[in-house]
């Protein structure tokens, strides 16, 4: 059966005509042997009847038959000839039938229901498609962003590049543009490692041993690097708000960036610790031990954090999210 064609029983109103009627491009059609059923006629009366209309031009005969497959009551399938419901109503007309009357009236009434679920059902998906481009022009505006703001390496830019070329593919907005809405991929990663305050301001000191970092890295302005630990398992009735590991490192990332919790080294803490956190989570590589997420990439995607607006926070999320997920690499 076509995602387009529907199946109805209709049911007379005296309980005698009960067959299954064929909804296809917003229209109902029946079969000629349904039709004889419908109006209780001789199957050559009905016959007769719409040769006649199509001979004396009332209808088109091209506009208003299809031919649609049938399975029979041998269970073989057969090319039948349906008509829509200008030719029943017609025929209906011309046999003065009440059931066809009756009929009429349940056709359009299913049919305006049909029109209005199938209108919301349609405006829904055009919002879902336009919110889907909209947030793709905000994130290619922020590598636009970056790269003005950031004297960025080759290799770094084309890091960059590599976000959108990997967030797009994500999304499937090219290939897939019909049946694709921009949101979380369905994660099921649960935590095996989670980080404390303590264990996080150790792996910061070792970073800061590790490189040239200044005496002030790593330096807390405040509590909030403490908040924004916290602030990943977060919960509400009993049920976690980033419930896998890739919105948790996600969060991770972004708080840190957007927090500005240390006097220097807000970006590359954050960074570090989103990597650190995948590996104690055991995502950090693919099955085929190659990195979900390239340092370039990183680079970029910490700058892009940073200049991005506040409101958008949501859809650098996903961004995250769909990057790093099994399904996506």
């Amino acid at each position: 059966m076509s995602s387009e064609q529907q199946i109805i029983i209709y049911k007379g109103e005296d309980g005698q005509a009960q067959f299954d009627v064929v909804i296809r491009h917003e229209m109902v059609w029946l079969s000629l042997n349904q039709m004889v059923e419908l109006f209780n006629r001789d199957k050559s009366v009905i016959s007769r009847h719409i040769t006649k209309i199509f001979e004396e031009r009332e209808l088109k005969k091209n506009s208003v038959v299809a031919k649609f497959a049938t399975t029979a009551a041998d269970r073989k399938t057969y090319n039948v000839d349906y008509y829509n419901l200008d030719v029943i109503i017609s025929v209906g007309y011309r046999v003065k039938s009440k059931q066809g009357t009756q009929f009429r009236i349940w056709a359009s009434k299913i049919l305006k229901d049909y029109l209005i679920k199938g209108f919301a059902i349609n405006e829904k998906r055009l919002k879902e498609k336009t919110q889907q481009l909209e947030e793709l022009k905000r994130v290619i505006h922020l590598q636009e962003k970056v790269i003005s703001a950031y004297p960025l390496q080759t290799s770094e830019a084309a890091g960059l590049l590599r976000v959108i070329a990997e967030y797009t593919r994500a999304l499937a907005v090219l290939d897939d543009y019909d049946h694709q809405r921009l949101r979380l991929p369905e994660t099921k990663s649960k935590s095996i490692h989670k980080i404390t305050y303590k264990e996080a301001k150790e792996a910061i000191q070792q970073l800061g041993e590790q490189t040239s970092a200044s005496s002030l890295f790593g330096k807390e302005k405040d509590d909030s690097f403490k908040g924004s630990l916290e602030n990943i398992y977060q919960t509400f009735d009993k049920k976690e708000l980033y419930p896998s590991i890739e919105e948790k490192a996600a969060h991770l990332l972004y708080f840190i960036v957007k927090n500005h919790s240390f006097t220097d080294g807000n970006k590359r803490i954050a960074a570090f610790l989103f990597v650190w956190f995948l590996e104690l989570n055991k995502l950090l590589y693919t099955d085929s031990g190659s990195r979900r997420l390239d340092d370039n990439a990183l680079v970029a995607l910490t700058l892009m954090i940073a200049e991005s607006n506040p409101a958008d926070k949501d859809m650098m999320i996903k961004v995250v999210v769909n990057l790093i997920s099994p399904q996506s690499t």
